[in-house]
């Protein structure tokens, strides 16, 4: 007769009061094995007794389910304190300016700047300034330009509007068609924290990030 060891979910209480899962706690998995293994030869057939090959394989069956418990405990506890040491390391970044995704012009002195990336070579590159609604209120050609990553400035010293409510789209081809674009802006960082294990940033315009979407730390 083979025994299984996983197959109960009675609970069992620690010291503090506090409900542990038998199921998933390797002391008390153990515990329950070897009651089971004594009442098992206690009450076995002295005509057909069980053999030293069934106790060694139900034996080396609790050890591997103990060991695989312990580990996955461990590991669980590597997570929790790696994610917490990520977030105060993170803390460093307050403070600080990051390049990320956007499409928000930077104005400062009647000027206003962004900057993009292009996933190609592009042999006509232009930039539009646009308003939330998407009214082109100005545009910025600058020709041909290799890929990578580029920087634009615009005057905006005419514009009568609100500067921080404009924003910028590139467009970007060459003869065989459009070239793919990614809008960045700078901001700057004022708080961190962790999401899915990975550490995250929040931004001055209210967006919070990964810290792998960040491109640059300036």
């Amino acid at each position: 007769m083979i025994l299984n060891p996983v197959g109960s979910t009675a609970t069992t209480a620690n010291t503090s009061g506090k409900s542990t899962s038998a199921s998933t706690d390797p002391s008390a998995m153990q515990d329950r094995f070897l009651k089971l293994l004594v009442a098992q030869l206690n009450n076995q057939d002295p005509m057909n007794p069980l053999d030293n090959a069934q106790m060694t394989s139900q034996m080396a069956q609790i050890n591997t389910v103990t060991g695989i418990q312990t580990l996955n405990l461990t590991m669980q506890t590597m997570a929790e304190q790696f994610s917490t040491m990520q977030t105060l390391q993170g803390t460093q970044m307050i403070g600080r300016s990051v390049l990320a995704e956007g499409d928000k012009l930077t104005t400062a002195s009647g000027v206003s700047k962004g900057q993009f990336e292009l996933a190609g070579t592009a042999t006509d590159t232009r930039v539009e300034i646009v308003t939330p609604g998407g009214v082109v209120v100005g545009t910025v050609e600058m020709g041909a330009q290799d890929k990578g990553r580029h920087e634009f400035s615009w005057d905006s010293s005419k514009y009568s509007g609100n500067t921080s409510d404009l924003k910028f789209r590139v467009v970007a081809s060459t003869k065989d068609g459009a070239v793919e674009s990614t809008p960045l802006v700078t901001s700057r960082v004022t708080g961190t924290g962790s999401a899915n294990g990975a550490l995250t940033l929040t931004l001055d315009s209210g967006a919070t990030v990964n810290y792998g979407q960040i491109r640059a730390v300036l």
